[in-house]
């Protein structure tokens, strides 16, 4: 295969498998209605956010947003209180759904809102390449080749980390199925003592009043 051969392949491969791990959206915010938008990540993973109000009313503080980004257990990430744009970067230290929720001020008209326009990046999305190509003087071939063996090592570790979900998942059924089987097995034996004793009693009130 011809270098210009590779080099349209690449092109053409390394957006489609990076397409998967770049979140772009927009949304309306209104008073006392916050959004939150959650993202799973595994451990050691990097990621990116950058936001910002569209077309701002620069006159009115009421027009700002608050954006908190927190961990799994609860753990800040980024605070921006109060704010028209922003953006945050970390390595996730635990795997679990982070959550960004973004808020408007109540102070802003009940008929108003304000639009936000988010993109969240994460894994090799969210590296700086154009840093990468500098700091290591390669060419655009090269460049792409790098992108290309992170996105393949991210998706080999997708791949072992959704083995690992799978596993704890069957795990849970089991015991869930265990615990089912010895909580049936115990309704049945009280149903029967109950019973037994029913029996017990009228037989024993039957023979006290010698109907029996």
């Amino acid at each position: 295969m011809s270098n210009l051969n590779l080099l349209l392949l690449i092109v053409l491969l390394a957006p489609a498998l990076m397409c998967s791990i770049v979140h772009s959206m927009q949304f309306e915010l209104k008073p006392d209605h916050p959004k939150c938008i959650s993202e799973e990540l595994k451990s050691n993973v990097i990621t990116v956010g950058n936001y910002h109000v569209v077309n701002p009313n620069h006159d009115s503080n009421s027009h700002k947003i608050t954006v908190r980004v927190r961990s799994p257990y609860g753990n800040g990430h980024h605070y921006g209180d109060d704010v028209l744009s922003g953006d945050f970067a970390f390595t996730a230290a635990e795997a679990g759904d982070y959550t960004t929720c973004f808020s408007v001020s109540p102070d802003l008209h009940p008929q108003e809102s304000v639009i936000v326009e988010f993109v969240w990046k994460t894994g090799v999305a969210a590296k700086d390449w154009s840093n990468v190509a500098k700091k290591g003087n390669i060419d655009v071939m090269q460049l792409e080749l790098r992108k290309l063996n992170d996105v393949v090592s991210s998706i080999h570790d997708e791949i072992f980390y959704l083995r690992e979900r799978e596993i704890e998942m069957q795990d849970l059924n089991n015991e869930t199925s265990t615990k089912m089987f010895t909580y049936s097995l115990l309704s049945i034996l009280v149903c029967l003592s109950v019973a037994g004793l029913q029996l017990w009693h009228l037989k024993t009130f039957f023979e006290k009043k010698k109907l029996l």
